[in-house]
């Protein structure tokens, strides 16, 4: 099962910027989906945006227009470009990836996000 770590959670104000980071124990180039969630206290963690192998991208409505994801395939890496940040978005965000075998990778421990007012 793939390993993933996320990073770059910071304290940020009000339509600030963040970049956060997941690596990958597997080679994500190879990845059917790789995507980003965030989870609140008190509720179930909900999707955020995803890529497709093929390059497509879905976002969030919530999200859609100020948040990016993107990879880095010499890195193993993804990320989730995070602008006009509002605290709604406050939160542990985490990556995760559909392999090429069709199974979903390990939950990493996530890195928070918190946006002040």
């Amino acid at each position: 099962q793939v390993q993933l770590v996320e990073s770059g959670g910071d304290l940020v104000q009000f339509g600030g910027s963040l970049r956060l980071s997941c690596v990958a124990s597997g080679t994500i180039s190879n990845f059917r989906v790789t995507g980003w969630f965030r989870q609140t206290p008190g509720k179930q963690r909900e999707f955020v945006a995803r890529a497709t192998r093929d390059g497509i991208r879905e976002y969030a409505a919530s999200v859609k227009g100020r948040f990016t994801i993107s990879r880095d395939s010499a890195k193993n890496t993804v990320y989730l470009q995070m602008n006009s940040l509002k605290p709604e978005d406050t939160g542990v965000y985490y990556c995760n990836i559909v392999d090429e075998r069709g199974q979903l990778g390990s939950w990493g421990t996530g890195t928070q996000v918190t946006v002040s007012s």
